[in-house]
């Protein structure tokens, strides 16, 4: 049989050899000297924060840039696992150029090493770069306007999961308008990347006599935890 079977290969190649041949001489004979083969397309090549960072500049794009002091790009490990998504700078961010150093950030990253993380080895950003004046919700063209630069975000850095925090952050990732109360508490897929939507800190810190959230937003956050594979640091603060 293995004989047999070789034999009918090298038959078979024979025939396509012979019909190639016989090709080609046609075509020669139609007066054709040469035949130009199209380069193998080269695979696209992932952006690094650093070109999107570049490409962003000092962005004029949209009326944010009238009232900001700076721009808030993102900070963290550019390979991380795990990322973080806020809704948009607040007056600190602002002033600092940095995501999530007032109140909500300092309980952000008491969240974060409850997971048994440090920030520096998560990657935190927001839907928009600038701040929205009086903290207010970033307007639709303001998030159209920003969105290709947190998508290029997303794909540069290839997190396992991300924890859209609020629910501008999340409406925005699942391109959804449902409230954040009944988007919390489960898995969601986008584009090949777990997303666990969660309440903001900001949130969690105006609703301090609410127990029930913060234990809710430690329920998504071990919920992550489980889809990286991390154990809880047993010390940490759960808030």
């Amino acid at each position: 049989m293995k004989t047999t079977d070789s034999q009918a290969t090298i038959e078979n190649r024979q025939d396509w050899m012979r019909l190639a041949r016989h090709y080609v001489e046609y075509l020669k004979n139609q007066g054709l000297e040469e035949v130009m083969l199209s380069p193998k397309p080269e695979p696209k090549a992932r952006p690094t924060l650093e070109w999107i960072r570049e490409d962003l500049g000092e962005c004029t794009r949209c009326p944010l840039h009238e009232t900001r002091q700076n721009i808030v790009f993102g900070e963290g490990d550019s390979r991380a696992g795990l990322m973080f998504v806020g809704e948009g700078p607040g007056a600190d961010e602002d002033h600092q150029g940095r995501p999530f150093v007032g109140k909500a950030g300092q309980l952000l990253t008491r969240m974060i090493q409850a997971m048994n993380l440090e920030r520096s080895q998560v990657y935190i950003a927001n839907v928009v770069k600038c701040r929205p004046p009086g903290n207010r919700d970033p307007q639709p063209l303001e998030i159209r306007t920003c969105r290709p630069f947190l998508d290029a975000q997303i794909e540069a850095i290839g997190p396992e999961v991300i924890v859209a925090l609020g629910r501008v952050a999340a409406c925005t990732l699942l391109e959804t308008v449902d409230s954040i109360s009944n988007l919390r508490g489960r898995l969601h897929e986008r584009r090949g990347v777990t997303v666990i939507p969660t309440y903001h800190p900001s949130f969690l810190l105006r609703e301090e006599s609410g127990k029930r959230f913060k234990s809710e937003a430690w329920d998504d956050l071990k919920m992550a935890m489980g889809v990286l594979g991390l154990s809880a640091r047993s010390t940490g603060d759960k808030e």
